[in-house]
């Protein structure tokens, strides 16, 4: 059994690293306005999360047409627990830019 080198994969593991690194970095430097920027970005998210839970949704009514009440109680379930989840999104955002905006005040801008 051979092994290979590690020095391969520790150059791999750092490329990877310093790509996801950087926005980290970014929003550590912005302070109270990164805070904010990633409190906008969890409600965009959380947005497009319920959008597309209404889109599968409609689309499951429109090709399937007349589904058995089992269907339709599993598709309602699906659709119901992704809003729910995206309105968690949604109110961590609005928190965030809550918090964001107290620390801005705060510090004395």
């Amino acid at each position: 059994m051979r092994r290979q080198p590690e020095a391969l994969l520790l150059l791999v593991a750092a490329a990877d690293l310093s790509g996801r690194l950087f926005p980290m970095l970014v929003f550590a430097l912005l302070g109270f306005a990164g805070l904010g920027l990633l409190g906008i970005l969890l409600i965009c998210a959380g947005l497009s999360d319920a959008l597309d839970a209404n889109s599968n949704f409609n689309q499951q009514i429109i090709v399937e047409g007349y589904a058995r009440r089992s269907e339709q109680a599993i598709h309602a379930s699906n659709l119901h627990s992704a809003i729910r989840s995206a309105t968690a999104m949604r109110i961590a955002g609005v928190a965030l830019i809550v918090a964001s905006l107290c620390g801005l005040l705060y510090s004395g801008l």
